[in-house]
This record gives structure tokens, sequence and C-alpha cells, in this order.
């Protein structure tokens, strides 16, 4: 190769490269802002003592009187040593479940028949789904207050579920539906050629070429619903608090930031674990389809 044609070769692969740069440079530096550095703080607050007044008591030197300094394993300790965090905990792994699977069955043939509409009428369909979106959060929520009070279903674990079915709904239809709307409808015929029924057409074709779809729509419902406290806080009762209201109490409540800090830590580990499974299952799911 002779040296005139290396160097438009060294231009491009250097041109390529501060193309890369340039476009991975903005997304890394906001996750580094506002997700690595905001986590690396929570770490260290997690084992720090609270002050006396709220916040973080010093980490050098001495504090208020009778307020311990330095730093400690406190929090963490007692979050292992008490089943009460344990078990709720696992309560919102339970109600985060519960709501992914509603949200699964009633979503399914909303998206299915989005994607088997005509052309003409996806775009409204959609619009018709992200459509309640248009209002504030709050308002919605409070709706559902007016909705279940007559029913004398307010301050329950049903109304806390509904309540989370409804918010999170849309975002395991849209992933369905982006799934759906690309299978290949030759696929069917073939198989209805070969004298498959309809049930097995849905259960041998299209389920699994829409488990990418499902795996993608449950972990957008699962992992906001685990950090979700609005909602059992204005639907549901002292009962049904899950651990994002544990969080908020302890940051804005009880004022000990350390203790706060230390379940945010706990559920952002368990968050990334259910996301990295999530992402396993779909990588499982796109090779058998």
């Amino acid at each position: 190769m002779s040296a005139t044609e290396s160097a438009p070769r060294s231009a491009s692969s250097q041109g390529s490269g501060l193309v890369r740069w340039l476009t991975s440079a903005p997304p890394l530096a906001f996750l580094t802002i506002f997700f690595l550095v905001p986590s690396l703080i929570m770490v260290g607050a997690s084992f720090r003592f609270p002050g006396e007044l709220g916040a973080l008591a010093p980490l050098f030197g001495p504090g208020a009187e009778g307020e311990e300094t330095g730093l400690t394993l406190e929090n963490y300790q007692v979050f292992l040593g008490d089943t009460i965090y344990v078990q709720i905990f696992v309560k919102s792994f339970g109600v985060a479940a519960l709501t992914t699977l509603a949200c699964l069955v009633m979503a399914y043939p909303v998206a299915l028949l989005i994607a088997r509409s005509p052309k003409r009428h996806r775009n409204l369909l959609v619009l018709l789904c992200v459509l309640p979106f248009a209002s504030n959060f709050l308002v919605r929520v409070y709706a559902w207050m007016i909705i279940l009070g007559p029913f004398d279903l307010l301050f329950s674990r049903l109304a806390v579920l509904v309540g989370m079915v409804y918010v999170h709904l849309p975002f395991m239809i849209l992933p369905l539906y982006t799934n759906l709307e690309k299978h290949d409808p030759t696929l069917l015929d073939a198989a209805q050629d070969l004298g498959a029924s309809a049930w097995n057409r849905f259960w041998r074709v299209t389920f699994p070429l829409s488990l990418p779809g499902i795996f993608s729509g449950s972990a957008l419902v699962f992992i906001p619903v685990l950090g979700m406290f609005a909602i059992p806080e204005i639907l549901g009762g002292k009962d049904d608090w899950l651990v994002g209201n544990l969080i908020k109490e302890s940051f804005l409540g009880t004022r000990d930031w350390p203790f706060g800090s230390m379940l945010s830590l706990m559920l952002t580990f368990a968050v990334l674990a259910i996301a990295g499974l999530a992402a396993w299952l779909a990588r499982r799911g796109v090779a058998r389809a």
C-alpha cells in the first residue's frame, strides 16, 4: 500500500473517531453529572450519621452536642437486622410484579389490535393510548380518588394496584405495539397453510416473536413501580407503603438522610439487577425467535 493510499484512510479513521466521540460525549457527560456523581454522593451519605436537625452530621471534627460524627455501618445494620424493611422491599416487588402482569394482560390485546389495524388508523389509536400523558399526573391520580370513593375501595391495596396499572399501562402498550407491527404476516399464513389453528398460530408464532417487546415493556413498568411513592400515599393507607414511601419519609419526614441514602442505594441495586435480568431474557427471546 502506498503512502498516498494510507493517508486518506488514516484521515478517515480519525474523522470517524471524532464523530464517535462527539456523539458519545453528551450522553456520557449527562450520565456522569446526573447519575454517577449523585450515586457517589448517596454512597458516601449512606455511611454517615444523621445531623441533629437533619441532613448529615460532620464527617470530621466535633459535631453538635450529642451528635455522632465520622463514618458508620449502622444504617446497613439496621436494614439487615430489622425484618420490616425486608418485608417492605418484598411487598414492593410483589406490587410491581402484579402491576406488570396486569399491564401485560391488558396491553397485549390492545397492542395486537393496533398492529393489525389498517395503517391509516394506527397513528390515531396510538395517540389515544398516550393521550392521558397530556394531563398532569397528580390530577389523574386524584381523579381515581373520586372514582374509587363511591365503591368504598379507597385507601386499599386494590386501589394502589388500580392506580399503578392505569398510570403505567401505556408503557406496556407502546413497546408491544412497536414489536408486533414488525411481524411478517406471511409467517401466520404459512402456519395456517400447514394446518395450525388460530391459537397455535398465536402461541407458536406471534407470542415468541413478541418476547422482546414483552420484556422491554415489563422493564418499563416494573422498574418505575418499585420507586413509586405518590400513588400508594394518595390511594393507599399506611399498610400499603412501598419502598419509595420509605425513602421519601426518610428524607422529608424524619430527615434521616443517611438512612434514606442507604435505602435508595438498595433500591438502585435492585433496579439494576432487574434491568440486567430483563436484558438477558430479551436477548434469549430474540435468539429463540
